[in-house]
């Protein structure tokens, strides 16, 4: 199994890069910044920082969308990033949740992020695509290949995925779930063609070793954040959604974009224990290894820990020490 950490852009430069610094040493693989350019600081320009700062360490976006950002300016910034570090990065992208409702706008279509995908893919890569009535390419770019990771839990999200992505990002850490999705993306795959085990699935959600009680509360925000995601996907696909992803939901008041992803935030107040312990992992060492090694089985083959619940830089530690050295030999089931 390998370990990516998520950082949401609002430390202090030198704070980002540190915490980058030390989990490249701790051993994780990847390195993600969401993409929300009006809650927090521009994560491109923090993105070319960090990669500067590492040498091994995977970087990009969890995640960018088609929308606020045009797929020729985002493919034109990762051609140059691919340059800089010597092609480690990876494109992560959805329809847009906070970065467009911030706005005061809609999520993409899916229409929209597929030729976005194909779009990116192909002028970061170095070659010509026609768009929009025009022949683009960028002529200076490197030949370096860009792994795609779509984000979504609806069902065309994730046969999209199977069909032209090389992972999965799935926001949440609940085993029974995650089987579904998978399951979901490795059918779509064997139906476009593809092997199915060439797609990888990410598992991205908060962690926090250390006393439940303390971190259910610190990552207590993260249900409410799935729920905000999973309550258009209710309203559009009704009964072809599991009844664990749907719900938790039914208690949910609204959404304040001011509070998003933040330990504490009143945008939870409907999300109890259970739901909790469900999407994220809390508690011991042991806790942690066991959860961990229940979604390998469950076929995922990163975890993304979401670095944003306080004593990050112990929980790196901790991570890096006890956890990821445990499970660096764990395979992804591939049924």
């Amino acid at each position: 199994m390998q370990f990516g950490f998520t950082i949401k852009p609002e430390h202090s430069i030198e704070r980002t890069l540190a915490l980058t610094r030390q989990a490249e040493a701790a051993g994780f693989a990847h390195g993600w910044l969401f993409d929300s350019h009006v809650l927090w600081r521009e994560p491109y320009v923090l993105l070319t920082l960090m990669a500067q700062a590492t040498t091994t360490l995977r970087l990009g976006t969890c995640v960018t969308n088609p929308a606020t950002r045009e797929p020729s300016v985002t493919a034109s910034a990762l051609a140059v990033l691919q340059e800089l570090s010597g092609g480690r990065f990876d494109l992560g992208i959805g329809r847009g949740d906070s970065a467009r409702r911030v706005l005061g706008k809609a999520p993409t279509s899916m229409a929209a992020l597929e030729e976005a995908v194909h779009v990116i893919r192909a002028l970061a890569e170095g070659r010509t695509i026609e768009y929009e009535g025009a022949s683009l390419e960028l002529p200076w770019a490197g030949s370096h290949r860009l792994p795609v990771w779509i984000a979504g839990y609806g069902p065309v999200a994730l046969k999209l995925t199977g069909r032209i992505a090389d992972g999965a990002m799935l926001q949440i850490a609940d085993p029974d779930l995650i089987r579904w999705f998978v399951a979901q993306v490795r059918a779509s795959a064997i139906e476009a063609g593809r092997d199915p085990a060439a797609v990888r699935i990410m598992a991205a959600a908060p962690a926090h070793v250390g006393d439940p009680a303390d971190g259910r509360d610190r990552i207590r925000w993260f249900p409410a954040l799935v729920g905000n995601h999973v309550v258009d996907l209710v309203n559009k696909y009704q009964g072809d959604l599991p009844e664990g992803l749907t719900r938790f939901v039914r208690g949910r008041q609204g959404y304040d974009y001011l509070h998003h992803a933040e330990v504490g935030s009143s945008n939870a107040d409907f999300v109890t224990d259970d739901i909790v312990d469900r999407f994220g992992i809390v508690g011991d060492v042991d806790a942690h290894l066991a959860k961990l090694r229940v979604l390998a089985e469950a076929g995922v083959d990163q975890f993304n820990l979401y670095l944003m619940n306080g004593n990050e830089e112990e929980q790196l530690e901790i991570y890096g020490r006890e956890i990821i050295p445990a499970l660096r030999d764990v395979q992804a089931a591939n049924t």
